[in-house]
C-alpha cells in the first residue's frame, strides 16, 4: 500500500512539473480517403476545422456510404514545449578582472654598514709653519663624496626626502676648549640628490628631478610620481676660511627617505 501511494505521488508530481511548462501545436492534420477510386484514383478529404472532422467521423461511422464513401482516415498531432523564456540571438556578458599591487620604494645601499659609511680619513688643515696667522689650522680644501646606487624608485606617488641629523653639518664632540672667535667645531655641508622621475601625478616622460639641502640647512623634500632610476648623492664640505678648526673626530649623518604618499 505503501509503495502504491508513492508511486501515485510521484506520478502527480510529474503531472503537475509537466502542467508547467507552456506547449504549442505543431501539426494538426485529419485526411479521409473515399473508398472507391473516383475518376480513377482515390479521393482525398482533408477537414480542416473540428466542425469538418466531426461531420467526417460520423459519415466514416455509417461504413461505406454510397454518397459520400469515405472508408478511412488519418490524423497527425503534435505539440512541443514553447521557449522558457524570450530567445535571445545575441548574448554578451562582461567579466571584471581585479587585483591588487602593493605600494613600495626601494633603495639599493650595499648589504653592510661599510657600504654607508663615508670615511674622509684626515681632514686637512694648514698646518705649515709659515702660515699666515689668519689662515693657520683653517680646511685645506673642501671635503667632497659621491654616493651612486643603480637601484632607486617608488611604485606609486611619493616623496624623496633628504635630512641631516644635526644642521650644523659634522660636529665635532669633543672639541675641548676654544676660542670661538678663531675656531669653530662643525663643517658644515650639502647635499644634493638627483635621479630621472616625473612630478607629482604627473603622467609624462621623465626628466632629471633633484633635492638640494645647503650647508646651512637641514632637510629638503621633493614630491614625485611614481618613477625608477639611478641615484646620484653628493656631499660637498666647502672648505673653512674665516676660522681654524679644532682638532677631534667630526661625524654627522644624512638620511634619504623615499616615502609613498
Amino acid at each position: 500500500m505503501k509503495t502504491a501511494l508513492y508511486l501515485a505521488a510521484a506520478s502527480a508530481a510529474l503531472i503537475a512539473t509537466g502542467a508547467q511548462a507552456q506547449t504549442h501545436q505543431t501539426t494538426n492534420v485529419a485526411e479521409y480517403a473515399s473508398v472507391a477510386p473516383i475518376n480513377g484514383s482515390p479521393t482525398t478529404y482533408n477537414a480542416t476545422t473540428p466542425l469538418e472532422r466531426q461531420q467526417a467521423d460520423a459519415v466514416l461511422a455509417q461504413g461505406n456510404n454510397p454518397t459520400v464513401a469515405l472508408g478511412t482516415r488519418i490524423t497527425l498531432l503534435s505539440t512541443a514545449a514553447d521557449d522558457t523564456e524570450a530567445a535571445s540571438p545575441t548574448v554578451s556578458n562582461t567579466f571584471t578582472l581585479t587585483g591588487v599591487v602593493n605600494r613600495d620604494c626601494s633603495f639599493y645601499a650595499g648589504n653592510t654598514a661599510a657600504a654607508r659609511t663615508i670615511d674622509f680619513g684626515t681632514i686637512g688643515v694648514r698646518t705649515g709653519n709659515n702660515e699666515n696667522v689668519n689662515a693657520a689650522f683653517e680646511m685645506a680644501g673642501a671635503a667632497t663624496a659621491t654616493v651612486q646606487t643603480l637601484t632607486a624608485g617608488c611604485n606609486t606617488n611619493n616623496s624623496v626626502e633628504l635630512s641631516k641629523d644635526d644642521i650644523r653639518g659634522m660636529v665635532n664632540a669633543n672639541p675641548g676648549g676654544y676660542d670661538t672667535d678663531e675656531f669653530q667645531a662643525n663643517i658644515p655641508y650639502a647635499v644634493y640628490a638627483t635621479w630621472t622621475g616625473v612630478g607629482l601625478n604627473a603622467v609624462t616622460t621623465g626628466t632629471q628631478q633633484a633635492v638640494y639641502v645647503a650647508p646651512q640647512a637641514n632637510a629638503s623634500t621633493l614630491q614625485q610620481g611614481a618613477w625608477r632610476s639611478a641615484m646620484r648623492i653628493d656631499f660637498n664640505a666647502p672648505a673653512i676660511s674665516d676660522r681654524g678648526l679644532v682638532a677631534g673626530t667630526y661625524t654627522g649623518t644624512t638620511t634619504v627617505t623615499l616615502r609613498a604618499l
